[in-house]
């Protein structure tokens, strides 16, 4: 196996493992327990490093995974921001806007 492939395959691990930590840390949210993100942004860090030592052609097999990875992040950070700043509630007795004035 070439030094590339090989390359290739340890970044596709650790893709798969930050997809893991991101989806645990979005069950985690969902019950309302507190997540430490230090871990995840450990191995997106790695990941980004591993990436930036490629050659670009040698890394355009792995668009498809780090595609995945992006939407996975950006669902975890919308669970945050909704922890975070939860939709306000109506006040008891208001009433919604009417659309006619």
């Amino acid at each position: 196996m070439s030094e590339i492939m090989i390359a290739a395959t340890q970044v596709r691990e650790e893709l798969d493992k930050a997809a893991s930590l991101v989806l645990t840390a979005r069950r985690l949210l969902a019950t309302g327990t507190m997540v430490d993100l230090s871990a995840l942004e450990g191995k997106v860090r790695v990941i980004c490093e591993q990436l930036a030592g490629m050659a670009r052609e040698d890394g355009k097999t792995l668009v498809p995974a780090m595609e995945v990875l992006i939407n996975d992040l950006d669902r975890l950070a919308d669970a945050i921001h909704e922890r975070v700043d939860p939709p306000p509630m109506p006040r008891p007795g208001a009433h919604a806007p009417s659309g006619g004035a």
